[in-house]
């Protein structure tokens, strides 16, 4: 009977209550005694705050990784991490691939929902492609990290730390164990180091990607002009972000908080400080002593994110791109929305605009709702909640500072975050039956 309900629900909302089991199950887990390093139990909603986080690859944490959880607990959220950004439909399906049992047609349904793809066919060869990837980049990661980690770690912690840190980089989780050197630290011991900076950013850079980029590169390689459209505008606007958030920060921060940092410490920062909203969490520097203006472009990068169907959050990079030029249609008065000789249906701009108000509506209530009862700078509680609905995992300072009430807020903002807010919603009505009846045209005044 369970079985049958399953076989009724929709992709969407497949995959909703797929990521609220995982949450529950790791809720359960945190909270037992063996996964505390002090061997006692951890109140309900810090373990919820904690497995939400993990499972949505968020970052955000009321408790220091390193200090509070011990090796079960940190790696229940390694597993969490892992699942989360790989979704659990892709780890079924590859228990399915090892079993050799056959992936039915629903079940390709289901995948190309997690992937956000656009067609049922090739879906399989994807999953392989995807495991096949994740394996080699969070493996090259981990060598780079444990060469770096090992003089200071000695073998076996130098490893452990180089396979966590590569797992949570992909995953765009922002989870780190480095409070030992001090809780809450993150990499900002590492904040000049090119090897573990660098190695950070590629691995958050890849896993945000898309796995639909994956594929089109893997197929057609370096020929741009062969790429599909989505590829062609990932990879532009990942460029356009990176290079030019590198300046910006530069800029930004380069007599302020960067004023006593080495040539090499600057460059680094500036490039980590791009590259890490998009939706990774580290932080080589202190987030908190950014400029207004640092925190503001940070904000403006959490929200923008990463590719559709990769393990980054944010409205996505293709959102932002094709509503760009949709303005840049309207004010030319030119027909369509184009691109790369190509243009885009209507129904995708539509879509787009759908996407971006569903997450300004939910970070605008949010925030309101959380300075409402708490007394936090609007700016600082503004970056909190769009760190946590675009899944980034990035503080101002106030996380361990928030209420029941507004821990439960940032909870439901990474859960949906994770999801697609948009897709969240959209989950409710998928069975429902929607009239077509179009209704008389009135003409009404904009702007």
């Amino acid at each position: 009977m369970l079985q049958k309900h399953f076989k009724n629900l929709s992709g969407m909302q497949l995959i909703a209550i797929g990521f609220f089991l995982l949450i529950m199950t790791g809720t359960f887990l945190l909270m037992l005694p063996v996964s505390s390093r002090d061997g006692t139990f951890t109140p309900f909603m810090t373990a919820l705050f904690t497995a939400t986080s993990a499972s949505c690859v968020t970052g955000l944490i009321l408790v220091d990784t390193y200090t509070h959880w011990s090796l079960f607990g940190q790696l229940v959220l390694l597993a969490l991490i892992q699942i989360g950004g790989l979704g659990f439909i892709t780890i079924g399906t590859a228990v399915s691939l090892i079993l050799r049992r056959k992936i039915g047609l629903k079940e390709r349904g289901w995948i190309k929902e997690s992937f956000n793809v656009l067609d049922i066919g090739g879906v399989v060869r994807l999953i392989r492609l995807v495991l096949k990837g994740t394996l080699l980049f969070e493996g090259v990661g981990a060598l780079l990290l444990f060469i770096r980690f090992y003089p200071r770690m000695g073998f076996a912690k130098g490893l452990y730390y180089g396979i966590w840190h590569a797992i949570s980089a992909f995953c765009n989780a922002g989870f780190d164990l480095m409070g030992y050197d001090e809780p809450y630290s993150s990499f900002t011991a590492y904040y000049d180091d090119p090897v573990v900076s660098f190695t950070l950013c590629g691995l958050i850079l890849i896993g945000g990607l898309g796995f639909i980029v994956w594929s089109d590169i893997a197929q057609h390689k370096w020929h741009f002009r062969k790429y599909a459209l989505q590829t062609k505008m990932v990879l532009s606007v990942s460029a356009v972000l990176v290079f030019g958030g590198a300046l910006l920060f530069y800029l930004l921060e380069g007599n302020r908080l960067y004023a006593d940092m080495s040539p090499m410490g600057k460059f680094c920062s500036s490039f980590f400080n791009a590259i890490t909203p998009r939706t990774a969490g580290f932080n080589t520097t202190d987030t908190g002593a950014l400029s207004e203006g640092g925190k503001l472009l940070t904000i403006i990068l959490m929200f923008i994110g990463g590719g559709s169907g990769s393990t980054a959050g944010g409205v996505k990079m293709a959102t932002i791109f094709v509503l760009l030029l949709h303005l840049r249609s309207t004010l030319l008065r030119t027909n369509g929305t184009n691109i790369f000789g190509r243009r885009i249906e209507n129904d995708t701009v539509t879509k787009a605009s759908a996407l971006l108000c569903t997450y300004l509506v939910c970070s605008l209530a949010a925030t309101l709702a959380i300075t409402g009862m708490q007394d936090f700078a609007i700016g600082d509680t503004l970056f909190e909640v769009v760190s946590a609905i675009c899944t980034v995992g990035m503080t101002a300072g106030i996380t361990g500072q928030l209420n029941v009430i507004s821990q439960a807020i940032i909870v439901f903002l990474m859960y949906i975050g994770r999801l697609g807010s948009l897709s969240f919603a959209l989950s409710f009505t998928d069975h429902k039956k929607l009239t077509h009846i179009m209704q008389p045209v009135e003409r009404i005044n904009i702007g």
